[in-house]
């Protein structure tokens, strides 16, 4: 059966931007008042990255299943994907403040980190998941450079405490893997796991 839109369960625009980079056509399904969204995210200690991000992506997949039969809305695939920021076995989550915000960037100065984004797709009762792990380099940070970015607003709500698309591009020297997945999306795995699906795009 071919697919003509998929339900976008994030509330990320980064995400919506990539989807329609990739020409699919799609429609929120996001979380009601009353759903703990949030919690989805909360990491158990010992977790490694790449199982956390697994771990979380497959749970908002199936909050959000939920959320499509309660609505009663019509079928189609469900899209989720969750982004993770790790040093070694060390979880860089989203700040919870700015002191929280300084921390994490002043970790990332002057050395390589993992960002990894799982991306997993839900349709006639199956379910596919894909991993990107990519690798980015930031140049040395100054003091006045992570407080003039946390004064920009850009670190929160941000994995590892910055956006590539944003200004803090100007310290990445290097990355090695995927520009999208980076962001939140990688799309050479959505467009895989799409095809599966058999949604056009």
């Amino acid at each position: 059966m071919t697919h003509d839109f998929i339900y976008l369960a994030s509330q990320s625009p980064r995400r919506r931007q990539l989807l329609e980079q990739l020409g699919v056509r799609h429609a929120l399904l996001l979380a009601d008042p009353d759903e703990d969204a949030e919690s989805l995210e909360a990491v158990i200690d010992g977790e490694l990255p790449i199982h956390y991000v697994e771990r979380v992506t497959l749970a908002k997949l199936d909050a959000a299943r939920k959320r499509l039969e309660r609505r009663k809305l019509p079928q189609a695939p469900i899209l989720c994907s969750d982004t993770t920021v790790a040093i070694g076995r060390r979880i860089l989550g989203k700040p919870a403040d700015a002191d929280d915000a300084r921390n994490k960037l002043s970790l990332l100065s002057d050395r390589s980190h993992r960002v990894i984004t799982a991306v997993a797709l839900a349709w006639g009762g199956r379910t596919e998941i894909l991993v990107n792990v990519s690798r980015v380099h930031f140049a040395p940070l100054t003091d006045d450079d992570i407080t003039r970015y946390i004064a920009s607003g850009e670190p929160f709500g941000k994995a590892g405490a910055y956006a590539i698309q944003s200004a803090a591009g100007a310290w990445i020297s290097r990355i090695e893997g995927s520009y999208s997945g980076i962001m939140g999306l990688p799309l050479y795995e959505t467009a895989q796991l799409m095809r599966q699906a058999d949604v056009r795009f």
